[in-house]
């Protein structure tokens, strides 16, 4: 197909960037909920998981009903863009019930399924060629827009929390309409399935490539959200108040580096490479944390940074392993299902971790989430080695 007009990537990172902020919304102002309401800490688990949960559900039926692959993957976008936004509004206004939050997050989960992995598809369908490179941007962006709640709160100490909720509210309705006014349909969307086959979704099984990429995104999923939830709580230990939101920003928002930084590098090293480094030093600054939670300050947040460079670097990679060698005419059920399986594996990390986190010393506990860095490794063997020959 033609090459992609140079504005296509900037919009569609910043629309990512701009949907996605909805992810943590509610965890950047869960001091000011705790304090004002009572809630347990356990509660922040409790409210990712819900919006884990959504976002599954989400998944799954987009994937079982082939929307990324039937319907304009833009006007999806936009849709999905406002729906989510009004369940963020929808979550001010009931945030006093703490049964009916939980509701409102599982819903805005669900929209998020056609926000993230609907935006993969356009830039599949945008970018056939260097897609490594182009996910790496978009991965980055949804890696900054989970962390921007956190830098709305550090940024703005003084702000009511209210307005935290409702600026990402606008800011990821905003992000929908630009991407839907700017950028055109890509010439080869028409393409897609037009009901689901089952053929082209169990790839994720029968296709050794396509297997191994999946299995390494589900071991990066075991890691990533759990460490982004517990974040608060490990920089707690040595921090307070605003800088402990700005250091929450950073040390998620650096995985936007990380994403970028690794699409760059897998031009001379291959994907599979790049991700497969990613995925072992993240599980290496999972084994440091007994001896690095009660490092000096400035040692403990340079092992936080490079945790979260390259705890989220990987993710990019892995989808465009995935994204590159599924059946071309079915790239977005098959992302949007990975992303369905690889958040159910998330939310069992997160309720696990969490509620051991109340028993279990953090130090202590951070190390078992290497398990996912090294399942991923294992898996990743076979393309690394393809890769070498």
């Amino acid at each position: 197909m033609p090459t992609a007009p140079k504005r296509i990537l900037p919009i569609l990172v910043l629309a990512q960037f701009a949907g996605t902020s909805l992810w943590f919304a509610v965890n950047a102002v869960m001091p000011d909920l705790q304090q004002q309401m009572g809630w347990q800490p356990s509660a922040v688990g409790r409210l990712t998981s819900a919006l884990q949960l959504g976002f599954i559900v989400g998944t799954f039926v987009f994937a079982l009903l082939a929307i990324a692959d039937r319907f304009s993957a833009r006007r999806v976008f936009l849709l999905c863009a406002l729906a989510g936004a009004f369940c963020t509004l929808g979550a001010l206004h009931s945030v006093t019930s703490f049964s009916e939050l939980l509701l409102w997050r599982a819903a805005t989960g669900f929209f998020l399924a056609g926000i993230y992995p609907v935006g993969m598809k356009i830039a599949s369908q945008w970018f056939p060629e260097g897609l490594g490179i182009a996910l790496g941007w978009l991965v980055g962006a949804l890696v900054l827009g989970s962390a921007s709640a956190h830098g709305i709160r550090a940024l703005f100490d003084q702000l009511p929390w209210s307005m935290v909720m409702i600026s990402v509210s606008v800011l990821a309705a905003g992000g929908g309409l630009v991407l839907f006014i700017t950028i055109p349909e890509a010439s080869n969307y028409s393409a897609g399935i037009k009901k689901l086959e089952w053929q082209a979704l169990s790839c994720l099984w029968t296709d050794w490539r396509v297997r191994a990429s999946v299995l390494g995104y589900f071991g990066h999923m075991w890691e990533l959200y759990t460490l982004w939830v517990l974040v608060p709580l490990i920089l707690a230990t040595q921090l307070a108040g605003q800088s402990l939101s700005f250091a929450a920003f950073c040390v998620l928002g650096i995985g936007a580096t990380g994403c970028i930084g690794g699409g760059w590098l897998a031009k001379f090293w291959g994907s599979a490479r790049v991700a497969s480094l990613q995925l072992c030093l993240s599980g290496l600054c999972c084994l440091l944390a007994p001896w690095l939670m009660a490092a000096p300050l400035p040692a403990f947040l340079i092992w936080l940074a490079l945790w979260g460079l390259t705890a989220a670097g990987d993710s990019p990679q892995l989808s465009a392993l995935t994204a590159s060698n599924a059946p071309k005419h079915a790239v977005g059920s098959v992302l949007t299902l990975t992303n369905c399986i690889g958040f159910a594996i998330s939310i069992v990390s997160i309720e696990l971790f969490t509620s051991l986190a109340k028993e279990i010393s953090l130090a202590t506990l951070l190390p078992w989430l290497a398990i996912g860095p090294f399942f991923g490794l294992v898996a990743m063997r076979p393309l690394r080695q393809k890769q070498v020959t």
